[in-house]
């Protein structure tokens, strides 16, 4: 497969845009494009996403005329911080990807739970992978593990065992890595924690290449969303914003769909 090259370009994300339901049924209709006033200017690159030499089953799947994602994690997965439910991140990542793959149909189901750390979402994948055959795993990973000061140890431990379940289940993974924090934060809970979700998020790039899983550097993106209101990030300093939720469906797919053809 031949890979677009990384590039920058800048998208203006619309408000109300990308409104597929979250964890839709396969037969449920799709609601109509609502167009707003733009709310943020999202820098686009196909190089924040690796594939590792994964994917192969989600290209597979594209060719057959369907992808089917399981998404897993915590809050920044379930969307909270969102305005409404269809503007968090995975109901976003649905309409982006389709947008990009012309005649594929793509449905996101929404596994997420806020507060979750690796352990927890790794004691859960089995039961959620029974609910019905998958090709791709999203697993949104690290940041509750650094903010609750676990050992990486421990993280990677939880880490494997998940890997485990997802091996027998024979799916293909994108990982996720952690969120960029406000610098200027003024929860002493956040202040000086980028540096421990940085080598976090590069823990996870190591297990990729490791793994053979495709890995989506968030943390490193959102080092580029100066442009976008508060840097994508609500009010609490923690959970994303409208804004931040869009720029992170759209680099998501940007980097992905081109992987998957």
């Amino acid at each position: 497969m031949k890979l677009v090259a990384p590039m920058l370009a800048a998208v203006a994300l619309t408000a109300g845009s990308a409104l597929p339901l979250s964890a839709r049924a396969q037969d449920a209709p799709r609601p109509a494009i609502v167009t707003g006033a733009p709310i943020a200017v999202c820098p686009l690159s196909t190089g924040f996403v690796a594939d590792n030499g994964g994917l192969t089953r989600s290209r597979a799947a594209v060719r057959a005329g369907a992808l089917r994602i399981l998404a897993v994690g915590s809050s920044s997965i379930e969307g909270i911080g969102a305005s409404r439910r269809e503007l968090g991140f995975a109901p976003q990542l649905e309409l982006a990807l389709e947008r990009r793959m012309p005649g594929v149909d793509v449905t996101v189901f929404n596994r997420g739970i806020g507060g979750e750390t690796a352990r927890e979402t790794a004691d859960r994948l089995e039961r959620e992978l029974a609910a019905g055959r998958v090709d791709l795993v999203i697993w949104q990973l690290g940041t509750n593990d650094v903010l609750r000061d676990r050992l990486v140890d421990d993280v990677f431990a939880d880490f494997h065992r998940g890997e485990a379940v997802l091996q027998a289940a024979d799916v293909d993974v994108l990982l996720i890595d952690p969120q960029r924090l406000p610098e200027n934060t003024t929860n002493a809970s956040f202040r000086g924690r980028n540096p421990a979700l940085g080598d976090m998020a590069r823990r996870i790039s190591e297990e990729g290449r490791r793994g053979r899983y495709a890995v989506l550097r968030r943390f490193d993106a959102m080092a580029d969303w100066g442009g976008l209101e508060r840097g994508g990030v609500g009010p609490d300093d923690l959970h994303l914003n409208d804004a931040g939720y869009a720029c992170w469906a759209e680099v998501t797919a940007e980097g992905l769909a081109p992987r998957l053809r």
